[in-house]
């Protein structure tokens, strides 16, 4: 543990709970990609079944629990509770296009190949483009609401931190994992015209909105 490590699951927290929050208060789920939380939450499924075999820390099981729980709940608000205000319409992101590649990765780039690596392997590489519905969908609406653009930046700042933590652990510890690093690089990468936008709009207290495809 560091700080970079744990300032990173209190920002990941904290955009699970901004999100939650969002749809309730405003009983709606408009702007959000249900697609996006249907992959975080196969993230979390996946990634944390050494829940049953293993056990870390105090910390280590809450936090799943928690990850796993808000996961199941946001994607529950969107499909059952608050089905009505779901924008089918503009989240239309084929999931194949990321789950068929991603499923052969994980089979041929692991650490070993036992089931449980397997799918910890899947959930690392699945949550590094987790987020491209959502951005997919902002792309097509053209805008998105001051307190979705919180969420995203809050996602997106604990990747980062957590790219932090890798470096952190390479320079104290010597420990180096390849697939964590690069998967991490990658999802950063897709949310840096995010954060740009995020700091030269919603900052100042402007909406955030996108030229509209043609």
């Amino acid at each position: 543990m560091n700080i970079f490590r744990i300032l990173g699951d209190v920002s990941h927290l904290l955009a699970m709970i901004i999100l939650l929050v969002k749809i309730w208060r405003s009983k709606s789920c408009a702007g959000i990609s249900g697609k996006s939380q249907i992959l975080f939450t196969l993230v979390f499924t996946t990634r944390y079944l050494d829940l049953f075999t293993t056990f870390i820390s105090v910390y280590n099981t809450v936090m799943k629990v928690i990850f796993l729980v808000c996961a199941y709940i946001t994607v529950y608000m969107i499909y059952v509770k608050f089905q009505r205000t779901f924008d089918r319409e503009h989240d239309s992101f084929r999931l194949e296009f990321l789950l068929v590649p991603v499923t052969g990765l994980s089979f041929l780039e692991n650490h070993s190949f036992t089931p449980l690596e397997i799918l910890w392997t899947f959930s690392i590489y699945l949550e590094s483009v987790a987020i491209l519905p959502q951005l997919f969908m902002i792309s097509k609406t053209g805008e998105a609401e001051t307190i979705t653009t919180h969420y995203l930046f809050f996602l997106g700042l604990y990747r980062a931190l957590y790219l932090a933590n890798w470096i952190w652990r390479y320079h104290t510890e010597k420990f180096y994992d390849q697939i964590a690093v690069v998967s991490g690089v990658v999802q950063t990468i897709f949310y840096c015209d995010f954060f740009y936008l995020y700091v030269t709009k919603v900052l100042k207290g402007k909406k955030l909105s996108l030229p509209m495809p043609v």
